[in-house]
């Protein structure tokens, strides 16, 4: 069912002349969209229950988006459900489409509700669509019982009657206080102000740090070449062969070509790195002696 050129109006009036159909015609037709892939029996399907979907669609626009927009979302919920709606279950077609319908509409709602990702769990969707309804229903019982909640107190109760962490209460709460803002929009009226963007902290490394790993950069280097330079020759061959090859060489391969057991190669890799582990720590000393 296209719904391009029409407005919200215009799609409301021509829904509700649709037919109404009998649970007999209805299964009547799923049986032959879901089995023929008739889609004259789909389209006499989609146009009886549009009435539903724009109803379901009317229940959001507290929401700011466009009657319009939604009632396009409720129409693909709709497909949807006749898509995968199964007649053998014995369910009516309009109570199975009304999961999909809400969740196709509840899905776009959240999508465009701000650029910022809100709800990305199920149980966050609910508490983004229930909670505003949940504190008002809280206020008043709270106040039937004399009582008066406090913002903590007011969460608290939130997050346990809608079943998720508080956390998620307090930053949907904050969600659902204000829109987006840009980051160049100025902080004050004045055309000269400094922009939102400019009070941001710079993530990237700041010179300080990069001067300063590149100092321990170059240290490191240095330690680790006077170490290897303790080493004999054979030492020297096998940690390059082990450690510093971009594919490093197997202990069997090293022992075949120097004439030496697997095992033999080992105990001379392990002295080698102590010898070089010796080495690098006298070299610390020395300097933490120098900054002492």
């Amino acid at each position: 069912m296209a719904f391009d050129g029409f407005n919200d109006q215009t799609l409301s009036r021509r829904a509700m002349k649709a037919e109404l159909l009998d649970a007999e015609t209805e299964l009547r037709l799923a049986y032959a969209w879901r089995d023929q892939r008739d889609e004259q029996a789909l389209h006499r399907l989609i146009t009886a229950y549009m009435r539903l979907a724009i109803s379901m669609a009317a229940k959001f626009r507290r929401y700011g988006a466009p009657m319009n927009d939604l009632i396009q979302e409720a129409s693909l919920g709709l497909m949807k459900a006749a898509d995968k709606f199964d007649p053998d279950r014995g369910v009516r077609f309009s109570t199975y489409a009304v999961w999909w319908i809400k969740a196709s509409i509840q899905d776009y709602v959240m999508r465009n509700w701000s650029m910022v990702r809100t709800g990305s769990t199920s149980s966050q969707k609910s508490l983004f669509f229930n909670m505003r309804r949940v504190q008002a229903r809280l206020e008043r019982e709270a106040k039937a019982r004399g009582e008066t909640l406090d913002a903590h107190q007011m969460r608290e109760m939130v997050a346990r009657e809608v079943g998720v962490p508080l956390a998620d209460v307090e930053m949907m709460e904050g969600r659902l206080a204000g829109s987006d803002f840009s980051l160049n929009a100025t902080q004050s009226s004045d055309e000269d102000g400094r922009e939102w963007i400019d009070a941001l902290e710079d993530d990237r490394t700041q010179a300080a740090e990069i001067v300063a790993e590149s100092h321990d950069a170059a240290a490191m280097r240095g330690w680790l070449a006077t170490a290897l330079g303790a080493l004999n020759e054979r030492e020297q061959f096998i940690v390059r062969e082990r450690k510093l090859r971009a594919e490093p060489r197997t202990l069997e391969s090293l022992g075949q070509e120097l004439r030496l057991s697997k095992e033999r190669v080992r105990q001379l890799e392990a002295a080698a790195f102590a010898k070089m582990r010796r080495s690098i720590e006298a070299q610390t000393r020395e300097v933490q002696h120098f900054l002492a």
